[in-house]
């Protein structure tokens, strides 16, 4: 196949794209301009998409003999990313930029992109597995626990999914990283990046109250409408949230204080125990499914890209999935996805739907 490889300018892209080229396929690397005054030097782990980064990714193509180009999305992921981010906290939401990322930027943009000049698939350097069910390409968890990215993924489309490569799925990250220094590939100790990338400095309270000002409201205890403070923004917070909340006094038992719930119009963020966080029921909208749902689906519910998992019953109502817990999870927030899996521990365990958390219960 001709394959087009992003190439981010770390390890796991680059051996992604150097199996590509064991494995016979026609290779060409792209590393994505996403930021359009991009750092010159990475901090730590700390960001990405960096000059530096996009000279490790074309080092890394030399190495491996193929051809390089660097591709500018900086307008795209400014307005289908980083836009849509300050959005989503402006409405008292908590979105997951990496997941909209793999969906708007490396299988939307990127993808249509790669189909239009004549490639057949793009290759990732993502922790998931692909296998083929009654002629469809369906997606699952990957052979690393520690590193499975197929909650980040499971938006994409089974259209999608058929053009994607994840040639790292069955493999650790230990793993991973041996092979690249085999390789002689400079990247093979390069820490993975962690945070928001396009917040370098980890201060995302401080990067949304840049874009979006100051919007003082109250903090309130849910169980009885005390007032216990004021803020700046209900972008300062997310579902879940305990340290900074700005609360001189602690609770009348001694427990810490938890946001519950806000409300961007009135501007009130709701505070309470860590026993009124807990959900047992999930709405979310827009859903991406890849099973007939026809009544209830047993399976296993995903809140979070590491953790948040729950035994559950899902099905679809309409044009939402609700997601009934058999166990309580907390910290539960709308804008969140949740992704349901059915539990498979020899092939991974396979993605049936996903969806964007609209509320809870």
């Amino acid at each position: 196949m001709r394959v087009l490889a992003a190439m981010s300018g770390g390890v796991d892209s680059a051996v992604a794209a150097a199996r590509a080229v064991a494995a016979g396929h026609d290779v060409t690397g792209v590393h994505l301009a996403l930021s359009a005054k991009p750092g010159t030097l990475r901090t730590g782990a700390r960001g990405c998409c960096t000059l530096e980064d996009a000279r490790d990714a074309r080092r890394a193509a030399d190495v491996l003999g193929i051809p390089f180009y660097v591709w500018d999305f900086a307008e795209r992921f400014t307005e289908d990313v980083v836009e849509d981010f300050v959005a989503e906290y402006a409405a008292g939401r908590t979105p997951n930029p990496c997941l909209r990322c793999n969906e708007k930027i490396k299988f939307e943009a990127l993808l249509d992109k790669a189909v239009a000049l004549g490639f057949d698939a793009v290759c990732t350097g993502h922790y998931a597995r692909l296998s083929t069910v009654d002629g469809q390409v369906e997606l699952r968890r990957s052979a690393d626990d520690g590193k499975d990215q197929s909650y980040v993924l499971a938006s994409l489309t089974r259209e999608q999914l058929a053009h994607a490569l994840f040639p790292l799925g069955g493999s650790t990250k230990t793993e991973v990283r041996a092979e690249a220094d085999r390789l002689g590939l400079q990247v093979a100790g390069k820490p993975d990046s962690h945070d928001i990338c396009f917040i370098p400095d980890g201060d995302t309270r401080g990067f949304l109250t840049g874009r979006l000002g100051e919007q003082p409201g109250l903090l309130v205890d849910d169980a009885t409408g005390a007032v216990l403070g004021r803020h700046a923004g209900v972008h300062e917070f997310t579902v879940g949230q305990r340290k900074g909340l700005g609360i001189d006094a602690p609770a009348p038992d001694g427990r810490p204080r938890y946001v519950l719930s806000l409300e961007p119009v009135t501007g009130t963020v709701r505070v309470g125990s860590a026993e009124r966080l807990k959900v047992t029921e999930i709405v979310a909208r827009r859903p991406v499914t890849r099973v007939e749902f026809d009544g209830p689906v047993e399976c296993v519910a995903q809140v979070r890209a590491h953790g948040g998992l729950a035994p559950a019953v899902a099905e679809l109502v309409g044009e939402e999935l609700l997601v009934r817990l058999r166990e309580p999870l907390s910290g539960v927030a709308p804008g969140q996805a949740v992704a349901v899996y059915r539990p498979d521990p020899v092939a991974g365990d396979l993605v049936l739907a996903s969806a964007t958390i609209s509320s809870t219960g």
